[in-house]
């Protein structure tokens, strides 16, 4: 159901530069981290742009989109495609689960009550945070699993992930990476490419089940903002790519995760 904090957002959403500069300062910080930084454009949507939650999630799902066909040619660029080709078991694995995943995850966010969506996604923000932090400092390595327990874990993680992806609007690139690291033992940058095949589909799933809701509206009222922010986000991954090394992980990572956690509380407190 379509909702005034829905179609009628802070008169911040009406300055084009605002909007612009907002998707690039997430676009930046995903960048420095190899993401799209759609876990940063969450809390910026609902806080200063002031959209209620389900209406924040539908937004941020289509910039995360946007910004993930425009970074998987490049990316197909950066890594040959013959050697993504080898590993399509690994993708189909996922994707048995996350396309199923997607669907419930957002069947189940239309349905949440406004309030118990904010605090959802203030536990989710918390789970990112730990997820940045664990695999940005810590050394992840492939468990080694036989493949009968290899494909069902793959499909139960993908259905996690899928889930969590479509209730925050996101790719799920935080959460893909180390998974397809610690059961499939790809190495970081074929994990980075294996997420982006696996993040495509799980997205347009998730939103095919929006578009059967009222709420899916919010897309066509605020079709310029979008539009706007996506192209800020994807300009601020741009420069987020070629700062990336002049702040150290050692500060970086520990100080967004902590953007993460305020973010969180402040989200768990959004009416």
């Amino acid at each position: 159901m379509k909702t005034a904090a829905a179609l009628s957002p802070s008169p911040a959403a009406r300055s084009a530069p605002v909007v612009f500069a907002a998707g690039a300062a997430v676009g930046v910080l995903g960048g420095m981290i190899g993401l799209g930084g759609a876990e940063f454009r969450l809390p910026l949507l609902m806080g200063l742009f002031g959209f209620a939650a389900l209406a924040a999630v539908i937004l941020n799902k289509a910039m995360s989109l946007v910004v993930v066909l425009v970074a998987l040619p490049a990316r197909l660029v950066a890594v040959p495609a013959s050697e993504i080709a080898g590993r399509w078991p690994v993708a189909v694995n996922l994707l048995a689960g996350s396309l199923l995943g997607a669907w419930a995850g957002a069947a189940w966010a239309v349905r949440m009550r406004g309030s118990t969506l904010s605090k959802v996604l203030a536990a989710l923000m918390v789970l990112m945070g730990a997820a940045l932090v664990t695999g940005h400092t810590a050394t992840v390595g492939a468990l080694a699993l036989p493949l009968w327990a290899q494909v069902p874990l793959g499909v139960v993680a993908g259905f996690g992930i899928g889930v969590v992806a479509a209730i925050m609007g996101v790719a799920g690139g935080e959460l893909l990476i180390p998974t397809i690291v610690l059961l499939f033992g790809d190495d970081i940058k074929t994990a980075g490419s294996l997420s982006l095949l696996v993040s495509l589909p799980t997205m347009l799933v998730a939103f095919a089940r929006y578009s059967r809701d009222g709420s899916f509206g919010v897309l066509r009222a605020q079709a310029r903002l979008a539009v706007v922010m996506a192209g800020g986000s994807v300009a601020g991954a741009v420069a987020g790519g070629l700062l990336v090394g002049v702040f150290p992980d050692a500060v970086l990572i520990p100080v967004l995760a902590l953007v993460l956690l305020a973010s969180a509380v402040k989200l768990a407190r959004h009416h």
